[in-house]
């Protein structure tokens, strides 16, 4: 109660100050964000419990918005890959090219030529969010930033963030580049269950390079208790956007905010949605029913969704192309990296998740429809057999193997045509779950 109140005086303290200050357009702009989230366009937010899945509150999850500078979430990803599997060394040294040079800030600045260690780079990324070393290492990866951006890409597909495209490494403006809340919350959670040993980064709150000490650009590491990650982003396109992550009493949640006006109201939303989080697994835990919705005295969703298109059309103030649909948003599956049981939920209308209404494998071929990359073989056989199960007219004919590459085991289905390959994965993807058409090589 007492939070809730200190709250509730710094939201009215941001309006009185900007008010007395004459500026009354700001007043307006955060006003409706701090107490009604959904009134600002480009906002949209996700908290989900980071052991179980569970999506506790979404607001515009699935809603197409630009990643900013979130996507080095992705690029240390593949960093930590790289490192894992010793295609890369910590003391491993990294050239700066004219084009990791030319980037915009934020950056270290470094001049073409010169160099810095992959263990320096990876807290630039973290802590400084730095668009010249993000590059640096893109390039090192993959050979150029636009085949590392390909191979960020294919990882998402992988992870299940099936709403999700990467053009570069370090998220600066791209219209092609776009992601979600609820994929955002994918990947963090990835981060954290493939990558522990290296997670830590995201809780560091400085980072001394050559003399110069930078902070960490996360205003919430250090001023909430349990808040150890992840990271910001920020154009004028996007917003203010912040991916973070917190522990209490032995549990873990991960909230994702998009969209906010400004860095201020992003971090209070941000900290409102996690302080609600915990409050309502609390009460959970005391048999009650209850919502983060209903704890924030917000309504159930309804009415119309966003949904991503290539049709022309009015869009956002973001310029992201939008159509409007009038269903509700099927329940939430965060990833497909928790085994995907069986629900039996309704997705749309009548139509149930458990329905075997799946296209039949017609012919039979060398194409592999791919539904999961995990770091253990046990959890890709056991995927494999929910797969399965619950999808045997599609499934049923063809063979099922587990392919490993570098200490990541893929399930995989083989036999398919290009044809129903492509038409199976069409139709997995509408029900959130991933999967990949993989040709014959």
């Amino acid at each position: 109660m007492f939070e809730r109140a200190r709250r509730l005086c710094i939201s009215l303290g941001l309006a009185v100050a900007a008010a007395t200050a004459g500026l009354a357009g700001a007043a307006q702009a955060q006003i409706p964000f701090l107490e009604a989230p959904a009134a600002v366009p480009k906002y949209a937010a996700i908290v989900v419990d980071a052991k179980s899945g569970e999506v506790l509150y979404a607001k515009r999850a699935d809603s197409p918005r630009y990643p900013a500078s979130i996507t080095k979430i992705m690029t240390l990803y593949l960093t930590f890959d790289a490192l894992s599997t010793g295609r890369l060394k910590p003391d491993e040294t990294i050239v700066i090219s004219p084009h990791a040079a030319a980037q915009a800030p934020t950056k270290l600045g470094l001049a073409p030529g010169e160099t810095l260690s992959v263990n320096d780079a990876m807290q630039a990324l973290a802590i400084k969010s730095a668009n010249d070393v993000a590059v640096a290492l893109a390039e090192k990866l993959g050979g150029s930033e636009s085949r590392f951006a390909a191979m960020m890409s294919l990882r998402a597909q992988e992870l299940g963030m099936v709403n999700t495209r990467f053009v570069n490494a370090s998220g600066l403006p791209d219209s092609r580049q776009i992601s979600t809340a609820r994929d955002i919350a994918i990947l963090s959670r990835a981060v954290m269950r493939d990558y522990p040993q290296y997670y830590r980064l995201f809780s560091q709150q400085q980072f001394t390079f050559r003399g110069v000490t930078m902070n960490n650009h996360n205003g919430l590491l250090g001023k909430m208790p349990g808040v150890d990650g992840l990271k910001t982003g920020y154009t004028n396109a996007s917003g203010y956007n912040l991916a973070v992550s917190a522990v209490r009493d032995n549990r873990r949640l991960i909230a994702v905010v998009m969209g906010g006006p400004s860095t201020a109201a992003r971090d209070l939303n941000a900290e409102d949605l996690l302080l609600t989080g915990f409050d309502v697994m609390n009460r959970r835990d005391r048999g009650e029913r209850i919502t983060v919705a209903q704890n924030l005295f917000e309504p159930e969703p309804t009415g119309p969704i966003m949904r991503p298109s290539a049709e022309q059309g009015d869009g956002e103030q973001d310029g992201l192309k939008i159509v409007l649909a009038s269903a509700t948003p099927p329940p939430a599956q965060v990833s497909n990296f928790t085994i995907v049981e069986p629900r039996t939920t309704a997705l749309r209308g009548t139509q149930s998740a458990d329905r075997d209404d799946k296209p039949e494998r017609k012919a039979a071929g060398r194409w592999i429809v791919q539904v999961g990359a995990f770091k253990s073989k046990s959890l890709a056989k056991k995927q494999l057999t929910l797969i399965d199960q619950r999808f045997k007219k599609a499934f049923g004919k063809a063979d099922s193997r587990v392919a490993e590459d570098d200490g990541t085991y893929k399930a995989q289905f083989k036999g398919f045509s290009e044809d129903n390959a492509r038409d199976v994965c069409r139709s997995l993807k509408a029900k959130k779950m991933a999967c990949m058409v993989i040709s014959p090589g």
